[in-house]
């Protein structure tokens, strides 16, 4: 039976050299594009979906891994808004195993809880059935205090969409005299998009492009690449993604100060996302 954070699950000596590279510099965000979960069935002969399942098995693992290393904020790509272009029969399944592992989600609240893992889902939630919404809702809503690792999970996700969100809430903005034309600059649609900004991003199967995964937030982020296949990615690669980090990162960024208009703004639109987390979690109760 699979969870989301598999514990014991780092031997002795992984643990030794967790601790060696955590002597360095470590991405307090780091990104994952979970790519080659289908080359990973075709080579083993299995359904798609198998494949598909032992990538969030990986993502379990993973994630216990960024805990050891005191990676606080880590954000995943488990389905773009071009995915549902695949085949029914896949696109039935990737939503079937969502229902199933946003479920054991809140089955497992305790555990979640105690470990101090925040989720967020971001992407276009309304292309989701309903009962996915509701379940995708519940889990942030319960999640929402913890402070221990924040896990983004970017799903009915692309970047375009995200960007254009994005401008649509800064318009809603002006109309609504929230904000003057003169307050829209760079750091206030950083702070208006759903991501922040990862200091590394890896992405795996030998692919080498960014597939509309968060394009206005890595300018200064460190890319990462590696053949290996997503459900075979090791605790060795995630280890030499950081020492790769460590030799290449930029010096860290100072956050800018921000005026009280746009704070008041931002305040304003995360409490509108509340609620609209809420009527849909809502629909389960209906």
């Amino acid at each position: 039976m699979s969870t989301w954070v598999k514990e014991n699950c780092v031997s002795f000596f992984q643990l030794f050299c967790i601790k060696v590279v955590k002597t360095g510099r470590v991405p307090q965000h780091i990104a994952f594009i979970m790519d080659g979960n289908r080359r990973f069935a075709k080579k083993h002969n299995v359904q798609r979906n198998t494949g598909h399942s032992k990538g969030f098995d990986k993502l379990s693992e993973t994630l216990k891994w960024c805990l050891d290393l005191g990676i606080p904020e880590v954000t995943v790509y488990a389905f773009s808004i071009e995915n549902f272009k695949r085949s029914e029969d896949e696109v039935n399944g990737l939503m079937d195993l969502a229902r199933d592992k946003f479920q054991r989600l809140l089955d497992e609240m305790d555990q979640i809880n105690e470990w101090g893992v925040r989720i967020h889902v971001a992407g276009r939630l309304a292309l989701l059935p309903e009962d996915l919404q509701a379940l995708v809702a519940k889990a942030m809503l319960l999640t929402k205090n913890n402070n221990k690792l924040r896990l983004n999970i970017a799903y009915s996700y692309t970047a375009r969409d995200e960007i254009s969100r994005a401008a649509s809430h800064l318009v809603d903005g002006v109309n609504n005299q929230e904000l003057l034309p003169e307050d829209i600059d760079e750091d206030l649609v950083s702070q208006t998009l759903e991501l922040g900004e990862p200091e590394l991003l890896v992405r795996t199967s030998g692919e080498v492009r960014l597939s509309d995964f968060m394009l206005w937030q890595i300018s200064n982020t460190v890319l990462y690449f590696t053949d290996v296949l997503w459900p075979e990615f090791s605790i060795w690669d995630i280890l030499a993604a950081i020492i790769y980090f460590q030799r290449h990162a930029p010096p860290a960024r100072l956050e800018d100060s921000i005026s009280e208009e746009k704070l008041n703004f931002l305040e304003r639109l995360e409490k509108s996302r509340w609620q609209q987390l809420e009527n849909m979690a809502a629909i389960v109760a209906s």
